[in-house]
């Protein structure tokens, strides 16, 4: 019985292996999961902004104090990466977040829409976030 098991060992992999396989060598990556995602639509626009500024690096999102419902984010180009910031990049483009701000953006999606009715704009889709204005510039957490 213990040689059937041996032997099973040299026999060719099924495809279902060969996905287990992967994932497996996968997940065990040294790098963490990115703490916020920017989509396609997102990093396009980031990397025109980018291109048009002569000193910037990326788009720098922070969250302050303020707007109807508690906070607000904030956007300004990063010149450059200062000591606490994490940094994400998508498709070319680079966005940072400072250590306060990052706790707020913990598993939020930054993208980019534009609505020939409302305008062009950033939009940040954050799960974190109890209540959100109906702008959408500003939440609870």
């Amino acid at each position: 019985m213990f040689s059937k098991l041996l032997s099973r060992k040299n026999e060719k992999k099924s495809d279902a292996d060969e996905l287990l396989d992967f994932c497996d060598e996968a997940s065990t990556t040294d790098k963490p999961p990115d703490p916020f995602h920017i989509t396609e639509m997102a990093a396009k626009k980031i990397c025109s902004l980018v291109k048009e500024e002569s000193k910037a690096i990326g788009l720098r999102i922070f969250v302050q104090g303020g707007g109807c419902s508690g906070f607000q984010y904030g956007f300004s180009f990063a010149e450059e990466l200062e000591v606490d910031d994490t940094k994400v990049e998508r498709l070319g483009a680079s966005v940072m977040v400072d250590s306060m701000s990052y706790q707020y953006m913990w598993g939020a999606e930054i993208d980019y829409k534009d609505d020939p009715l409302q305008g062009s704009s950033f939009v940040i889709r954050n799960p974190q976030a109890t209540s959100t204005c109906g702008c959408g510039s500003s939440f609870a957490y």
